[in-house]
Order: structure tokens, then sequence, then C-alpha cells
């Protein structure tokens, strides 16, 4: 997608990040306004206006990517909060969150589970959703 231009890659961000987390991404650019108003754009051009706009994968399968790789960083807890609101917005089950968590306590370790899990509560509280998953039988 690098024969977009800039404007066009604006726009399509701006679209698919309302699309994902149904916000229209303002209070991003207002954040960043006064400390680094260039960085927000490129947030909506690169992030949503070119990757999560690729063909190949469906939004609810990059969004439980994205969930993943945030719980292996294991220091991005605002974004964390924000991609699993994103990624049951895009059709994935709290179910598919909590097990995209644990899947990843074996590469990022348990404490960033641990902590990803708890966010994830936080998230599905919020959404009215706090009932006890299921236990394993």
């Amino acid at each position: 997608m690098t024969d977009a231009t800039d404007g066009d890659r604006l726009s399509r961000g701006r679209a698919r990040l309302a699309e994902i987390t149904g916000r229209s991404g303002q209070d991003v650019m207002a954040a960043l306004a006064d400390i680094a108003p260039d960085f927000a754009r490129y947030i909506f051009e690169f992030g949503y206006g070119d990757i999560y706009s690729r063909p190949g994968l469906d939004l609810r399968t990059r969004m439980l990517a994205t969930v993943a790789g945030l719980v292996a960083l294991g220091h991005a807890e605002r974004e964390l909060e924000v991609h699993i609101g994103s990624a049951l917005n895009c059709g994935a089950s709290r179910d598919e969150v909590v097990e995209t968590i644990m899947q990843m306590a074996l590469y990022a370790g348990f404490p960033a589970a641990l902590d990803a899990l708890f966010v994830a509560k936080r998230v599905f509280a919020s959404r009215g959703d706090i009932a006890p998953a299921p236990a394993p039988e």
C-alpha cells in the first residue's frame, strides 16, 4: 500500500481505527498535539492505514495477534486494555482473549500473562461481562 498518498493513508487509518475501537481517534490526536502531533499521524497512517488495513488476516485475527504481542512486551498495559476491547469489538470472544493471554505465558512468562489477565478482567467488567469463565473439565 505504498502507492497511497499520505492523505489517503491518514483517512484510511482514521476509518480503520473507528471500525476497530468505535472511536474516532481524536483523543489520541489531542493527547499528543502539544508534544508529538506527527507521532499521532504516524499511528493512523502506518499502524491503521497501512498495517491494520492489509489483506490476508481478518480484523479478529489481527487483534488477537496484537493482544499476544502486547502481552509479550509486558509493559504496555494501557495499549493492552484498548486492544483487548478492540479484539472484542472485532468479533473475538472473551474465551479467545483469555486463551490468547494464557498461551503467552509460555513465551512471555507467567507474570506478563497474569498482569494481562487482570487487564482483561477490567475490560470485561467495564463491558458488563464479569461472569466467571467455565472451569476446565
